[in-house]
């Protein structure tokens, strides 16, 4: 469930096209209004704004963003400005990239991918093969390797179902051959590990988690902490997380880029510009649950200015 929010009386994308072009005028940046105005649209209504606004003034409204605002809050309204599959892409194409850092970022790509369901997948590849003029799978090819290559080109490459039906003897056997490939054995099967993760469904994949528990008396999380390391466990954690309780694993995330000294500003960005418009409603509440403090308390302690301002009005009221 989304918390972005929107005015019940709401204007036109031309007339919000010309109170951006207002705000944009003169000595300084009228950042209030354009927080008032971009955060409280949906992809569909911003990608009109942006039309909108190149049609009148001849000029794209990204690059008049680009240069009127900074830091942080760049990063966050460029990123807003899109719609999901393309976020997702512009993501993972910095993460790839080593020429927007010395290293490639493996938590973003991990994150990205291991989180998306199929069909968010799918939309994805075709976005990044159109935006970028390079296969996904490729790019990971390239730019990753071991088991954690293996995994993210298998979990992107393979079909899954994505309804809530599964089969309980095949449950039953996945539990049981995972825990013959890990906790049984000396040395560990990789390959059943990536293929029952690659393969399954989440409505699967959480039921596993149950029956490994019930069969074995050990979580299969242990397990897999116990049996992977790496990027590799990093991996297979965020698919059964996201399968099991996904809001849990977005409020952990958001957790551990505020926790301790400074804050992890791309990743903090990175869920909440990417989850406003799909379940940051649940993420809220898991957050609470589990901190026993709202998220947004969280976000209003550790940002500040226009920055703060903007996730704010993402995240909307307390929870």
């Amino acid at each position: 469930m989304s918390t972005l929010t929107i005015p019940p009386a709401l204007t036109t994308p031309r007339d919000d096209a010309r109170t951006l072009y207002k705000a944009f005028k003169g000595l300084g940046c009228d950042t209030s209004s354009v927080i008032k105005i971009l955060a409280h649209r949906d992809s569909v209504q911003r990608d009109l704004i942006q039309q909108e606004y190149e049609t009148t003034y001849s000029e794209s409204l990204s690059k008049r963003l680009s240069s009127e605002l900074h830091g942080n809050l760049k990063k966050a309204v460029l990123l807003w400005l899109h719609d999901p599959a393309t976020r997702d892409a512009i993501i993972l194409r910095q993460a790839l990239s080593t020429q927007s850092g010395p290293i490639v970022d493996n938590q973003a790509i991990t994150e990205i991918v291991c989180s998306r369901t199929p069909s968010q997948l799918r939309r994805l590849k075709e976005v990044y093969l159109s935006q970028y003029h390079s296969y996904l799978e490729r790019d990971i090819e390239n730019q990753t390797n071991g088991d954690h290559k293996k995994l993210l080109l298998a979990y992107i490459g393979v079909p899954r179902y994505e309804g809530p039906e599964f089969d309980q003897l095949i449950v039953q056997q996945d539990a049981q051959e995972l825990y013959n490939a890990g906790e049984k054995r000396k040395g560990t099967d990789e390959k059943m590990f990536i293929r029952i993760f690659s393969e399954r469904s989440s409505a699967h994949l959480a039921a596993v988690a149950s029956a490994y528990k019930a069969m074995h008396g050990n979580t299969l999380e242990k397990a897999i902490k116990k049996e992977t390391s790496g990027l590799f466990l990093s991996g297979l954690l965020t698919i059964l997380r996201c399968a099991t309780i996904q809001a849990l694993y977005f409020a952990k995330i958001l957790r551990k880029s505020m926790k301790g000294v400074g804050t992890d500003d791309s990743r903090l960005i990175r869920v909440i510009v990417t989850r406003t418009e799909i379940d940051m409603h649940f993420i809220k509440s898991a957050y609470y649950s589990k901190y026993g403090k709202p998220l947004t308390h969280a976000v209003r302690s550790d940002t500040s200015g226009h920055y703060k301002d903007f996730l704010l009005h993402l995240l909307g009221p307390d929870y």
